[in-house]
C-alpha cells in the first residue's frame, strides 16, 4: 500500500469512526456477551483462557519428552482427551490465538503500535512476577478473570462472586505492592 493511499485512508472519517476513536466500554461489554453467549451455545462450556493456555505448556513440555499423564489437572479424560486430539482441534486454544491475533490487528489498524523501551530492572522483575503470580493465580483459583470471573457470574455461580471479590481485593494490595517496591 502506497504512502498516500494510507494517509487517504488515515484522513477517511469512517476510518477515525471505527479504529480510531475508543469505543465506550458498554460496547465492550456487549460484545464480550455476545461472544460469551455464542461461545456457550456453539461449545457448551463457557468461555475459559487459563485452561488452554495450561494445554499448551503440557504440549510444549511434551514437545521436550516430558510426561504429563501421571499430573493431577491432566488425569481426567477429558483433559487427556483435549491433549491427544492437539492443539487445532482445541476451540479455547482457536480462541486464545484469535484474541492475540485480534489485539495486534486492532493495534496495528489504529496505528497505536509501539514497542516501548524498557527503563530499569525493576520493570522486568515486576512482570515475571506479576505473571508468575497471574498464572499460578488462575490455576489454584480455577481460572482468570475470563473464566472464574466472567463466565461464573454470566452462569449464575457464587463462586464467580467470590472470584470478583477477591479479585478486586487482590488488585488493591497487588497495586500498593507494585508502587512501594517497583516504580
Amino acid at each position: 500500500m502506497s504512502a498516500k493511499v494510507f494517509d487517504d485512508l488515515k484522513s477517511n472519517k469512517y476510518y477515525k469512526m471505527w479504529f480510531k476513536v475508543a469505543y465506550p466500554y458498554v460496547v465492550g461489554a456487549i460484545l464480550l456477551s455476545i461472544f460469551q453467549i455464542f461461545t456457550l451455545a456453539s461449545t457448551g462450556n463457557p468461555w475459559g483462557v487459563s485452561g488452554p493456555l495450561a494445554n499448551w505448556g503440557a504440549w510444549i513440555y511434551q514437545a521436550f519428552g516430558g510426561s504429563v499423564d501421571k499430573w493431577y489437572y491432566f488425569s481426567s479424560e477429558g483433559a487427556r482427551a483435549t491433549l491427544e486430539n492437539g492443539f487445532l482441534n482445541d476451540g479455547g486454544s482457536i480462541r486464545n490465538v484469535g484474541v492475540i491475533a485480534g489485539a495486534l490487528l486492532a493495534t496495528l489498524i489504529a496505528s497505536e503500535f509501539k514497542i516501548k523501551k524498557i527503563k530499569t530492572k525493576k520493570q522486568v522483575v515486576a512482570a515475571i512476577l506479576g505473571g508468575f503470580m497471574m498464572g499460578y493465580g488462575a490455576r489454584l483459583g480455577f481460572g482468570c478473570n475470563i473464566g472464574a470471573l466472567y463466565s461464573g457470574i454470566a452462569s449464575f455461580s457464587l463462586s464467580g462472586w467470590v472470584f470478583g471479590v477477591f479479585l478486586f481485593i487482590g488488585a488493591f494490595f497487588g497495586s500498593k505492592l507494585l508502587v512501594k517496591y517497583f516504580m
